[in-house]
């Protein structure tokens, strides 16, 4: 017998009265240092101990890895949206002179006026960050986990869910309009908070921040129905069919400005008992 094969029978005959021996041991009361301590030391005279295969260079790989995620978190966090559109983004632009409408990847819808950009991440479903130039409404679908938010100059809007406006170098400075829900306003390097209801209009121009009201209401007190058909035409760009009988009928109907079409058609169409087709290509409106 080689003396190789004797010695590995010797190192079995040793782990085995090494395990016999604490098998047989009578059962008492250890602290977790004594538990710790004896395991350790029984591992050491069972086990031969292994090399790692870690090398070094890979805790300086590590190292650099957690580097760079935690400068990358340090950034984000001190812009939010600008680290994400150096990234990737999405910019649209309204070069035309009618108001252009955009969903967003959210469902959200925004109505970009003339001569106005949007800017977001690609990862908007989750990061609802967007940057505007110029002016656009917003009617966002609500969202708890993923607050809205838009950019504009030193202003950042916080929604969860409503409608408002952000207009940005007016003559009176940067202006947001809420007609639904509501909106927490910030200044770029300021603590306060501004908290907005519907009908609320905030200014900020100057460095001087202030709240008026603002009428987010067209009313209509015992009008013809033609007179809200001419509304509907004006507004929304859509031409209006309806049965001649029915236009001189009386009306009594307060619209909010920023009123979602087919939401305002429908209402008048159960008013009135009417059917009606919205043709979006031809931007048509037919009641019957």
């Amino acid at each position: 017998m080689s003396n190789n094969v004797r010695l590995k029978e010797m190192d079995e005959k040793k782990l085995e009265e090494e395990l016999k021996k604490i098998w047989n041991e009578t059962p008492v009361s250890h602290s977790e240092n004594e538990k710790e301590a004896s395991w350790e030391s029984f591992q050491s005279k069972a086990f031969t101990p292994k090399k790692s295969k870690f090398k070094v260079w890979q805790f300086a790989a590590a190292a650099v890895l957690l580097f760079g995620i935690a400068g990358s978190v340090f950034f984000y966090n001190s812009n939010p949206l600008q680290n994400d559109l150096l990234l990737t983004s999405t910019v649209v632009e309204n070069t035309t002179s009618i108001v252009k409408t955009v969903m967003l990847p959210d469902s959200s819808k925004v109505e970009l006026n003339a001569n106005s950009k949007i800017t977001y991440a690609s990862n908007f479903a989750v990061n609802r960050k967007i940057e505007i130039e110029g002016e656009a409404f917003f009617k966002v679908k609500k969202d708890k986990k993923h607050p809205f938010q838009v950019l504009c100059n030193d202003i950042t809007t916080t929604v969860l869910g409503t409608s408002f406006i952000v207009k940005e170098h007016t003559e009176n400075g940067t202006v947001v309009e809420l007609y639904e829900g509501s909106v927490q306003i910030n200044i770029k390097n300021q603590d306060k908070k501004w908290i907005l209801e519907p009908g609320d209009k905030f200014i900020y121009g100057q460095k001087i921040a202030s709240i008026t009201d603002f009428n987010r209401f067209t009313d209509f007190d015992n009008e013809k129905l033609s007179a809200v058909v001419a509304y509907i035409q004006t507004s929304y760009g859509y031409k209006v069919t309806i049965p001649s009988e029915y236009l001189e009928k009386p009306i009594t109907i307060r619209i909010n400005k920023k009123e979602d079409l087919k939401d305002l058609v429908q209402l008048l169409a159960e008013m009135y008992n009417l059917n009606f087709e919205i043709n979006e290509e031809l931007k048509e409106i037919t009641f019957q």
